[in-house]
């Protein structure tokens, strides 16, 4: 089905409402049912860290590229810089971090349960119908951009 490149790629902004969602979700059932997670609260909070860094990085790139930062609403630009240079997502990979390093610093399984729940979820109603989005609206340039930057995380890749 033809995609239209004005349309919004999604009617809800559903990023926020899957990982606010979580965080929540995976509070209640920690205190409900306790689980306990065997790593240094340090670690979480260092991993919580960095994803706040890609979160804030991500916006202000798109601040600075003047383009449209809700996830329910269609892309102005299409910008490949700063943190997205690494990652098509990095926002969602920073919401994803941040999630499972409070998991870590607050000792719940549940929340680490609940990020991985959420980026499955994101990926399958976002990203998905995001990327459709970019393409119609983008064409060449985003193809030629999906082919060079992972979906999530990793270094840039070489042109053949």
């Amino acid at each position: 089905m033809p995609v239209d490149p004005a349309a919004a790629p999604n009617r809800l902004p559903w990023p926020p409402l899957l990982y606010g969602g979580a965080l929540v979700a995976g509070a209640v059932a920690e205190i409900l049912l306790p689980t306990s997670v065997p790593l240094p609260a340090a670690l979480g909070w260092a991993i919580a860290a960095v994803g706040a860094g890609f979160d804030l990085a991500a916006m202000a790139t798109m601040w600075r590229a003047r383009t449209n930062i809700l996830p329910h609403r269609a892309a102005d630009s299409l910008v490949t810089g700063g943190p997205f240079a690494l990652s098509r997502n990095p926002i969602y990979l920073g919401n994803t971090l941040v999630l499972l390093g409070l998991a870590l610093a607050f000792d719940s399984l549940w929340l680490a349960a609940g990020a991985l729940a959420a980026a499955v979820l994101t990926h399958r109603l976002a990203i998905l119908r995001e990327e459709a989005h970019l393409e119609a609206r983008f064409g060449d340039a985003w193809r030629r951009y999906r082919a060079a930057v992972p979906r999530w995380i990793g270094p840039p890749r070489r042109k053949r």
